[in-house]
């Protein structure tokens, strides 16, 4: 438990900081700060956590961004996004069983258009920890079965406008997607997912030094061929059934990407699972152990990545093609992060799940070979 909480935080530090690296920062100074609130519900995608909603969560969110400054070659394929890190407080209306959730996360906000005009349309990419100060406690709080730890991952997308009203502040009304999860490293977790309408003022804080004039765009990370093989290994912990033991999940996984730009990533692949908990399945349901490759589940899938830089946004969804039980359906899909080295390494963060809900997360590393 240790160190599954280790690595954990270890990859949100190092993404977070390879995320913020990638920024302009050393030559545009002005930066934006951005208070916001959210008002939804919560999006009930299992009858069993119905029990747990008492009435419509706020989020209420500070915002402390940079824009980037246009001298990178992934600024300008990106419309120059803004940068930067998100403080968040969500109140789920339900204090006694579900409590708040303190989040911090870095974002990207990227223009879906790249004419710079008074109205566009921006969408946003945050990705962080959360502390949730309720979790499922056998004596406590047992009627909580959606999260079962106060450490989990959290998901954020938004669509909204910016509406300029004057050189320095800015109106954002739009749409919110928020997801918190353990990946089921600890039971119970179905997770919570928040759908919400938001309304944030951005105010721009220029600074007096003038920027600098841009001579040169750094195009280090255009990627070096259309057509690619990524291979990567990954290890994932998760429990069974309520105060038992953490098992472990493995995953080796091979896979043709094709790069249609350097914003745009698809892909086709083999995943090979050696998964603890499938091999208990296996056990429950044929009263034996499985031997040789019955030990394993193989998905193939289908996948779409989008890029800033070297940090890219996987979504892929796979079918198993080979299991001799099915415990949680044939469907199969992952979200995550990876970070794209320029030798070819690759640090990849992942979120199993089967039907929208958490099995495991993978921390890994993988290599790329052009072709």
């Amino acid at each position: 438990m240790v160190l599954r909480k280790l690595i954990f935080t270890s990859i949100t530090v190092v993404l977070s900081c390879l995320t913020i690296a990638q920024n302009g920062i050393t030559g545009n100074h002005d930066w934006y700060i951005k208070p916001s609130v959210n008002h939804g519900f919560v999006l009930i995608h299992r009858t069993s956590i119905g029990h747990l909603i008492k009435g419509y969560p706020t989020i209420y969110e500070v915002n402390i961004s940079k824009p980037t400054l246009g001298n990178k070659l992934w600024h300008l394929e990106n419309n120059k996004p803004d940068i930067g890190v998100s403080l968040q407080c969500l109140d789920f209306k339900n204090p006694s069983q579900l409590g708040y959730a303190l989040t911090a996360a870095p974002y990207v906000e990227i223009p879906l258009n790249a004419l710079e005009k008074r109205s566009r349309v921006i969408m946003r990419l945050c990705w962080g920890a959360t502390y949730i100060t309720k979790c499922f406690d056998i004596v406590e709080n047992r009627k909580n079965i959606a999260i079962g730890s106060h450490v989990n991952s959290f998901v954020q997308f938004k669509w909204f406008w910016h509406l300029q009203l004057s050189k320095t502040i800015r109106f954002e009304p739009g749409i919110t997607f928020t997801h918190a999860s353990n990946g089921k490293s600890r039971n119970p977790n179905l997770g919570l997912n928040v759908v919400s309408l938001n309304a944030a003022l951005n105010m721009l804080i220029p600074s007096k030094r003038a920027k600098p004039e841009i001579v040169k765009i750094d195009s280090s990370t255009k990627v070096r061929s259309k057509n690619e093989i990524f291979a990567f290994a990954a290890i994932g912990f998760n429990q069974q059934e309520i105060a038992t033991e953490e098992l472990k999940v493995f995953v080796t996984s091979i896979t043709y990407q094709r790069n249609v730009r350097n914003t745009h990533k698809f892909s086709v692949g083999i995943d090979l699972f050696d998964d603890q908990i499938y091999q208990r399945d296996y056990e429950t349901a044929f009263k034996q152990k499985p031997q040789g490759f019955d030990q394993m589940r193989v998905s193939a899938r289908l996948g779409y990545s989008y890029n800033i830089g070297r940090i890219s946004f996987p979504i892929e969804i796979g079918y198993y093609v080979f299991q001799k039980t099915v415990p949680d359906g044939n469907v199969v899909s992952r979200i995550g992060v990876r970070y794209y080295s320029r030798c070819g390494l690759v640090g990849h963060f992942g979120l199993r799940t089967h039907f929208a809900v958490a099995y495991n997360f993978e921390y890994g590393l993988g290599y790329r070979f052009f072709l």
